[in-house]
């Protein structure tokens, strides 16, 4: 099951975590400032808002570096790829089409100039994904930016945690942990340790880096994500690795193992740890209050029953805050059925959908499996988490599914060298004589 040792590095030399889960050879055509930009993309989906820092951080500078970093990837990105070489595919085209109806309901003004400066936005969000389709060739490459860059910002919950454990599991969040250097919820670093631990673990299985180097990024991932008592994120874990293990059970010895001790090791644990287990999982909370998914039905009542024109059922109110009656909606489909109508579900279906049959219809591979587990894991997250209609890490999770699923460009033929003519002397050309 050990993995074989990157190409690039030294043959039978030590090699780190970050060099086998965060490097890779890049490919002619894809340098390494793709993985700059896709670093910068992560930064503009952190947010602004959060937890209390250790040290005060003004919210308007938040969202100037925030935003900062999305001009920087565009233009990075622009930089890139002056001659506008991209990959077309159905994931970013339904992606620019949500954009109809985000511009129509922002363009009334009714969730304020907000609405039009978040689909500014958007827009410079996906114009800097098709930019960067043009390195979109069913590898690995996007997988490992995405790995380091969220290890990078668990790295900085992990430094918070140990300045001021006090600030980093405050009351106010129960005792869960949040970002005391940067203002992260529970549910964001959840998500984020769910999924780079998810990834990890597929690349151990399909032989891309070695358990030692993945160890280093799994086992502090999960210490985090037991931390934040994030149910959503630990349950997108388990249904989104079964079912990318499963797609690889039949072709991969080293799957099948680890199928085989996971489900060992998950049976012992649940047998003999129920109780903590159940203790965790209620995070103290009654069964009413748990069973109502912390009070989030009754927004998602509200926001069902409160009246709309036909205009705003079609296309929504505008892009907002995520929020209902100053409360967070806490679902991708009602949040964008609020701000983009039955119109924008029905973009946001296609585009789970496309990646989800062009995933099932491709013959069993590492791309396949990561590709699964990202889109199960988003379709599942999007319950009880707001992200799928607007820039969002739920959206580079997306994308990054999108690079797996992408065909590699067709190499042009080489092309073949003039013969030159030999030069033959006056009298041979004339005709033969007989």
């Amino acid at each position: 099951m050990d993995g074989n040792p990157m190409p690039g590095g030294p043959p039978g030399g030590p090699d780190t975590a970050g060099a086998r889960l965060g490097a890779e050879p890049h490919r002619a055509g894809a340098p390494r400032t793709v993985g700059v930009i896709w670093g910068l993309l992560v930064l503009n989906t952190l947010g602004s808002a959060g937890a209390q820092t250790i040290v005060p951080l003004p919210r308007s500078l938040i969202q100037l570096v925030t935003m900062g970093s999305l001009v920087g990837a565009f233009a990075l990105a622009l930089a890139l790829n002056l001659r506008l070489r991209i990959q077309a595919g159905a994931f970013l085209f339904l992606l620019t089409l949500l954009l109809v109806p985000s511009v129509i309901s922002s363009a009334h003004l009714e969730s304020g100039f907000g609405a039009l400066f978040r689909c500014a936005r958007l827009a410079l969000f996906v114009a800097t994904l098709w930019l960067l389709s043009r390195w979109w060739d069913g590898g690995v490459t996007f997988v490992r930016h995405h790995i380091r860059m969220y290890f990078a910002v668990l790295a900085s919950v992990a430094a918070g945690l140990v300045v001021s454990p006090g600030a980093a599991m405050p009351d106010l969040y129960g005792g869960r942990l949040v970002g005391a250097l940067w203002p992260l919820t529970p549910p964001q670093i959840g998500q984020y340790a769910a999924v780079i631990i998810g990834l990890a673990v597929l690349l151990v299985l399909g032989h891309r880096t070695d358990k030692a180097s993945a160890a280093v990024v799994v086992v502090p991932s999960l210490v985090l994500l037991a931390l934040t008592h994030t149910r959503t994120a630990t349950l997108g874990l388990v249904v989104g690795l079964a079912l990318a293990i499963g797609s690889l059970v039949l072709t991969s010895a080293a799957a099948r193992r680890f199928f085989t001790w996971t489900v060992l090791c998950a049976t012992v644990a649940t047998v003999g740890f129920s109780s903590a287990l159940q203790a965790w999982f209620l995070r103290g909370q009654s069964q009413e209050n748990f069973s109502s998914l912390t009070g989030r039905e009754k927004v998602w009542d509200a926001l069902l029953a409160a009246p709309r024109t036909t205009s705003e059922q079609l296309f929504g109110v505008g892009l907002g805050d995520k929020s209902f009656g100053g409360l967070p909606i806490d679902n991708s489909w009602l949040a964008v059925y609020n701000e983009q109508g039955l119109t924008g579900i029905g973009l946001v279906a296609a585009i789970i959908i496309v990646l989800a049959g062009v995933a099932l219809l491709r013959p069993p591979s590492l791309s396949r499996a990561c590709a699964i587990f990202l889109i199960s894991y988003c379709a599942i997250a999007s319950y009880t988490e707001a992200g799928l209609g607007d820039a969002s890490p739920y959206l580079l999770h997306l994308a990054v599914a999108a690079s797996l699923l992408a065909a590699p460009a067709a190499a042009a033929p080489p092309s073949t060298p003039a013969v030159p003519r030999r030069h033959l002397p006056r009298w041979a050309n004339g005709s033969e004589v007989t």
